[in-house]
């Protein structure tokens, strides 16, 4: 797979990825939904942390809300450049189409999140009990680096009680599948997982 091939998918991505979420921000209030299937779901949440919701300050005790947001903002960004050389060098290096397009859904997701965490809380206002506009006069809900990243999909494809005798969560309701995420956490977890099935196809024994 050639670079031009990678960059056209990335970009791909990219506008697919930035298009639900602009959408989403300026047609839904936070916490929206509406209900496309009895298991799939448009329902529009922010997220200012790691994956799945957690914050750095939640490991780290010493750091605050908005300083772990900008470390983690930054690695992102510095991220995304070690990413942009492995996809290079890989190209260069003729690597295996497998290898080559998992590295650019990473890309491509890693960069659609960036792009939220960076430039978001300038571009629109917040979306609490209101449907946000893009470029307000009064300015963003929030600084540069300090925005927040869109979620929009749900799948809760069925929901069980858990068995009594089941350790911490015995008799709780359990909802499967729980987490909201994008297009970019999509492209991501593709990407990663070509890398961990087709492994001995995508890395060559050298």
């Amino acid at each position: 797979m050639s670079l031009k091939k990678s960059i056209l998918l990335i970009v791909i991505l990219l506008l697919i990825d930035q298009i639900s979420k602009i959408y989403i921000k300026t047609n839904f209030a936070l916490h929206e939904n509406v209900e496309v299937f009895s298991w799939f779901k448009i329902y529009f949440i922010e997220n200012d942390g790691m994956a799945w919701g957690t914050k750095i300050s939640d490991f780290i005790s010493f750091i605050d809300d908005r300083s772990a947001k900008i470390a983690l903002t930054l690695f992102r960004v510095f991220a995304i450049f070690g990413i942009g050389y492995w996809l290079v060098d890989a190209t260069k290096k003729q690597s295996s189409k497998i290898l080559i397009t998992a590295i650019a859904l990473i890309f491509s997701g890693a960069l659609g999140n960036i792009i939220d965490s960076v430039f978001y809380g300038v571009l629109f206002e917040d979306s609490m009990n209101q449907v946000a506009s893009f470029l307000p006069e009064a300015g963003g809900y929030d600084s540069l680096l300090h925005g927040k990243v869109v979620d929009m999909l749900y799948f809760p494809l069925f929901q069980i009680n858990l068995p009594q005798w089941l350790p911490l969560y015995g008799g709780q309701r359990f909802n499967f599948f729980e987490p909201v995420f994008n297009v970019a956490d999509m492209a991501i977890s593709t990407g990663f997982l070509m890398l961990i099935v087709f492994n001995k196809k995508a890395f060559s024994k050298d």
